[in-house]
């Protein structure tokens, strides 16, 4: 019988489950059906399993390639449903800002208000703040600025937020819509830990292992874009899991959704250290990075050198990877349109697919909880 070059690329005929993309929500998904005996194919345009969360070792340092990934959940199945891959680390984040010459803790708690105040005690820090927003409020806050400085004042804003924001988003604070920073976390402890989940850690093996253990059992093509030949691989399945842009998938017929990307510019130095945390956020228009990631410092493992990443916020166009959703009004109404379309085979997953951020555990929840 012949064979065609696209047939040489799978081992069968008919599977049962198709899942485009290797990320984390499609390996949670895959891992579940292997264990149920169900014959899996895996699809993704990239060199690489692990979607963004792939990790690159070298140097004897895993680097994060397309950004930081720092794994926290409150949620214990998750927890324990991720270390049955591999070992994690205690990883805390507590990352820094950077204004100038002036260094602040992140996220905004005792430390930060000392620092910008003298202030010493939560009762004074609040009195400071709540007496600097009164000043400047604004009665009907129509744009982020507004809605920042009525949250925390304009000392805090205007070092510590207005500069980073605009950088990643491209735009005038004044010219975003306040639904972005509604509400601002303010701690009044000398807490530096970023995230308050009771789990947290970074896989000491890198993610790459880790999800590469959840596709076990799985035949999986790589540098292969379904999109080219969809009719084609969507009769080689019962179900279909995609987890790419839902707009890209229906060729853009009602609109090309919106997102920011980011750009990475990596550099190795021939030290130990560079700048003494994982995670620098740059919060001055000074400099045209949003943060400085130094990957060393997630799970440092002895390296005589270190890597770091220079994180640009850039407008996404096509042919760069999307990031983050920018859902706004006018993109939620084009999103829902693409929604509304009844497709019985095609299941649409991950923030690509839903169209909305998602943080790891995020996803590896809801695909556990997946009943398709």
């Amino acid at each position: 019988m012949f064979t065609t070059e696209r047939e040489k690329k799978h081992k069968r005929s008919h599977y049962d489950v198709l899942l485009v993309g290797a990320g984390l929500y499609n390996a949670v998904i895959a891992n579940r059906c292997i264990k149920d005996g169900k014959s899996v194919l895996v699809i993704d345009r990239r060199s690489h399993i692990a979607g963004n969360c792939y990790t690159e070792r070298r140097e004897n340092i895993d680097v994060h390639k397309y950004g930081a990934h720092i794994f926290h959940t409150d949620d214990k199945k998750v927890w324990d449903f991720v270390n049955s891959f591999g070992e994690f680390n205690n990883f805390i984040n507590s990352p820094i800002a950077i204004y100038k010459d002036e260094v602040y803790n992140m996220p905004f708690n005792m430390n930060t208000f000392n620092r910008l105040y003298g202030v010493i005690t939560p009762d004074q820090a609040k009195n400071v703040i709540i007496k600097e927003s009164i000043k400047q409020q604004t009665a009907d806050p129509k744009n982020l600025e507004d809605c920042a400085i009525n949250l925390v004042g304009k000392t805090m804003y205007e070092k510590l937020i207005k500069g980073y924001t605009e950088k990643q988003w491209g735009r005038s604070c004044n010219e975003l819509p306040a639904y972005i920073i509604k509400r601002l976390p303010l701690r009044y402890t000398y807490d530096n830990n970023y995230f308050n989940d009771k789990y947290q850690g970074i896989p000491v093996d890198g993610y790459t292992s880790i999800i590469e253990r959840m596709y076990e059992g799985a035949e999986i093509i790589l540098n292969e874009d379904y999109l080219i030949d969809k009719e084609y691989y969507n009769m080689l399945a019962d179900k279909v899991y995609y987890s790419g842009c839902i707009d890209e998938y229906y060729n853009y017929i009602y609109g090309d959704l919106e997102y920011r990307s980011i750009e990475l510019k990596e550099k190795t130095f021939n030290k130990d250290n560079y700048q003494g945390n994982a995670v620098v956020n740059y919060t001055s228009t000074e400099e045209p990075y949003t943060r400085i990631i130094e990957h060393k410092h997630f799970n440092n493992m002895g390296s005589e050198k270190t890597i770091i990443s220079e994180e640009y916020s850039l407008t996404w166009k096509k042919g760069n990877e999307p990031y983050y959703p920018i859902t706004d009004d006018k993109n939620i109404e084009i999103y829902n349109k693409y929604k509304s379309f009844k497709n019985y085979k095609v299941k649409f997953v991950g923030r690509l697919g839903l169209y909305r951020y998602m943080d790891m555990d995020d996803i590896i929840s809801e695909a556990m909880k997946d009943n398709w």
